[in-house]
Protein backbone atom coordinates (compact mmCIF):
# COMPACT_ATOMS: atom_id res chain seq x y z
CA UNK A 1 0.00 0.00 0.00
CA UNK A 2 0.95 3.40 -0.50
CA UNK A 3 2.55 5.22 1.97
CA UNK A 4 3.31 8.85 3.10
CA UNK A 5 6.67 10.00 1.51
CA UNK A 6 5.96 8.09 -1.38
CA UNK A 7 5.52 9.14 -5.18
CA UNK A 8 1.68 8.93 -6.43
CA UNK A 9 1.53 6.23 -9.36
CA UNK A 10 2.05 6.89 -12.69
CA UNK A 11 -1.47 7.01 -13.76
CA UNK A 12 -3.92 8.16 -16.52
CA UNK A 13 -7.44 8.94 -15.03
CA UNK A 14 -10.12 10.51 -17.19
CA UNK A 15 -11.95 14.06 -16.65
CA UNK A 16 -15.60 14.64 -18.46
CA UNK A 17 -15.36 18.68 -19.39
CA UNK A 18 -18.92 20.53 -20.04
CA UNK A 19 -16.88 23.13 -21.77
CA UNK A 20 -14.29 23.32 -24.40
CA UNK A 21 -11.31 25.31 -24.03
CA UNK A 22 -7.95 25.65 -22.65
CA UNK A 23 -6.27 22.03 -24.42
CA UNK A 24 -9.61 20.47 -23.55
CA UNK A 25 -13.04 18.83 -25.65
CA UNK A 26 -15.86 18.26 -24.78
CA UNK A 27 -16.31 14.83 -23.29
CA UNK A 28 -13.58 12.60 -21.77
CA UNK A 29 -9.77 13.82 -21.42
CA UNK A 30 -7.14 11.94 -20.40
CA UNK A 31 -5.09 13.33 -16.96
CA UNK A 32 -1.77 12.29 -16.11
CA UNK A 33 -1.64 11.95 -12.31
CA UNK A 34 1.75 12.84 -12.30
CA UNK A 35 1.83 16.10 -14.43
CA UNK A 36 -1.40 17.36 -12.62
CA UNK A 37 0.17 17.23 -9.73
CA UNK A 38 4.03 18.17 -10.07
CA UNK A 39 4.43 21.97 -8.88
CA UNK A 40 0.75 22.05 -6.75
CA UNK A 41 -1.03 20.67 -4.07
CA UNK A 42 -3.64 18.52 -4.28
CA UNK A 43 -6.45 17.31 -1.94
CA UNK A 44 -7.29 13.86 -2.73
CA UNK A 45 -10.19 11.84 -1.76
CA UNK A 46 -11.08 8.41 -2.89
CA UNK A 47 -14.31 6.66 -3.12
CA UNK A 48 -15.76 3.26 -3.76
CA UNK A 49 -18.46 4.67 -6.44
CA UNK A 50 -20.21 7.32 -7.75
CA UNK A 51 -24.07 8.25 -6.28
CA UNK A 52 -23.34 6.05 -3.01
CA UNK A 53 -25.60 7.21 -0.38
CA UNK A 54 -22.67 7.95 1.98
CA UNK A 55 -20.81 9.64 -0.77
CA UNK A 56 -23.18 12.14 -2.42
CA UNK A 57 -24.48 12.49 1.14
CA UNK A 58 -21.22 13.38 3.66
CA UNK A 59 -18.21 13.38 1.04
CA UNK A 60 -18.51 15.32 -1.86
CA UNK A 61 -20.52 17.98 0.02
CA UNK A 62 -18.17 18.16 2.54
CA UNK A 63 -15.56 19.26 0.19
CA UNK A 64 -17.95 21.16 -1.94
CA UNK A 65 -18.27 22.87 0.95
CA UNK A 66 -14.66 23.64 2.75
CA UNK A 67 -13.20 24.38 -1.09
CA UNK A 68 -12.25 28.00 -0.24
CA UNK A 69 -11.01 26.89 3.34
CA UNK A 70 -8.54 24.23 1.48
CA UNK A 71 -7.36 27.12 -0.63
CA UNK A 72 -7.06 29.38 2.36
CA UNK A 73 -4.42 26.52 3.76
CA UNK A 74 -2.53 26.40 0.27
CA UNK A 75 -4.09 23.70 -1.26
CA UNK A 76 -4.05 23.84 -5.19
CA UNK A 77 -6.82 21.48 -6.54
CA UNK A 78 -9.39 19.02 -4.70
CA UNK A 79 -9.55 15.54 -6.33
CA UNK A 80 -12.70 13.18 -5.64
CA UNK A 81 -11.53 9.90 -7.55
CA UNK A 82 -13.70 6.77 -8.41
CA UNK A 83 -13.88 3.57 -10.42
CA UNK A 84 -16.21 4.65 -12.45
CA UNK A 85 -16.23 6.77 -16.30
CA UNK A 86 -15.48 9.86 -16.94
CA UNK A 87 -18.92 10.19 -18.05
CA UNK A 88 -21.07 8.95 -14.30
CA UNK A 89 -18.22 11.17 -13.25
CA UNK A 90 -19.26 14.24 -14.77
CA UNK A 91 -23.43 13.38 -14.29
CA UNK A 92 -22.42 13.37 -11.06
CA UNK A 93 -20.25 16.63 -10.81
CA UNK A 94 -23.37 18.19 -12.15
CA UNK A 95 -25.48 16.85 -9.24
CA UNK A 96 -23.35 17.48 -6.59
CA UNK A 97 -22.51 20.86 -8.21
CA UNK A 98 -19.15 20.68 -7.80
CA UNK A 99 -18.48 23.55 -9.88
CA UNK A 100 -14.88 24.38 -10.17
CA UNK A 101 -14.36 23.57 -6.49
CA UNK A 102 -13.78 19.27 -7.06
CA UNK A 103 -12.32 17.80 -10.10
CA UNK A 104 -14.24 14.42 -10.76
CA UNK A 105 -11.81 12.18 -11.93
CA UNK A 106 -12.55 8.73 -13.22
CA UNK A 107 -10.52 5.53 -12.63
CA UNK A 108 -12.04 3.82 -14.72
CA UNK A 109 -10.07 0.53 -14.55
CA UNK A 110 -8.81 1.10 -11.53
CA UNK A 111 -5.12 1.39 -12.49
CA UNK A 112 -4.49 4.20 -9.57
CA UNK A 113 -6.28 1.93 -7.01
CA UNK A 114 -4.58 -0.97 -7.73
CA UNK A 115 -1.18 0.93 -8.07
CA UNK A 116 -1.41 2.71 -4.56
CA UNK A 117 -2.68 -0.54 -3.38
CA UNK A 118 -6.12 0.96 -1.80
CA UNK A 119 -8.54 -1.48 -3.51
CA UNK A 120 -11.62 -2.99 -2.40
CA UNK A 121 -13.10 -6.21 -3.68
CA UNK A 122 -16.80 -5.45 -4.04
CA UNK A 123 -17.35 -8.70 -6.72
CA UNK A 124 -19.45 -10.38 -4.51
CA UNK A 125 -22.31 -7.27 -4.44
CA UNK A 126 -21.73 -7.36 -8.33
CA UNK A 127 -19.58 -4.33 -8.42
CA UNK A 128 -16.37 -5.76 -8.89
CA UNK A 129 -13.16 -4.07 -8.10
CA UNK A 130 -13.46 -0.28 -6.38
CA UNK A 131 -11.18 2.10 -4.86
CA UNK A 132 -11.49 2.23 -0.93
CA UNK A 133 -12.65 5.21 0.96
CA UNK A 134 -9.41 7.23 1.66
CA UNK A 135 -8.20 11.05 1.39
CA UNK A 136 -4.65 12.23 1.13
CA UNK A 137 -2.64 15.12 0.44
CA UNK A 138 -0.38 15.12 -2.27
CA UNK A 139 2.82 17.55 -2.85
CA UNK A 140 4.22 18.06 -6.08
CA UNK A 141 3.48 14.41 -6.43
CA UNK A 142 4.67 13.21 -3.35
CA UNK A 143 2.07 12.07 -0.63
CA UNK A 144 2.16 13.91 2.88
CA UNK A 145 -0.63 12.23 4.28
CA UNK A 146 -3.06 9.19 3.49
CA UNK A 147 -5.95 8.74 5.63
CA UNK A 148 -7.48 5.18 4.84
CA UNK A 149 -11.12 4.52 6.25
CA UNK A 150 -11.83 1.40 7.86
CA UNK A 151 -14.52 -0.86 6.45
CA UNK A 152 -18.46 0.71 7.06
CA UNK A 153 -16.74 3.89 8.86
CA UNK A 154 -16.49 7.86 7.65
CA UNK A 155 -14.50 8.90 10.48
CA UNK A 156 -10.83 10.07 8.45
CA UNK A 157 -11.83 10.21 4.98
CA UNK A 158 -13.68 13.64 5.47
CA UNK A 159 -13.33 17.24 4.21
CA UNK A 160 -12.49 17.97 8.17
CA UNK A 161 -9.22 15.63 8.57
CA UNK A 162 -7.76 16.24 5.75
CA UNK A 163 -8.11 19.91 5.82
CA UNK A 164 -6.78 19.91 9.08
CA UNK A 165 -3.97 18.36 8.31
CA UNK A 166 -3.51 21.12 5.29
CA UNK A 167 -4.04 23.75 7.67
CA UNK A 168 -1.04 22.11 9.92
CA UNK A 169 1.40 22.45 7.06
CA UNK A 170 1.85 18.47 6.87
Amino acid sequence: MIQVGDKIPAATLMEYSEVEGNGCSIGPNAVDAHKASSGKTIAVFALPGAFTPTCSAKHVPGFVEHAADFKAAGVDEIWCLSVNDAFVMGAWARDQKTGDKVRMLADGSADFAKATGLTLDLTGRGMGLRSNRYSMLIKDGVVKALNVEGPGKFEVSDAATLLAQAKAGV
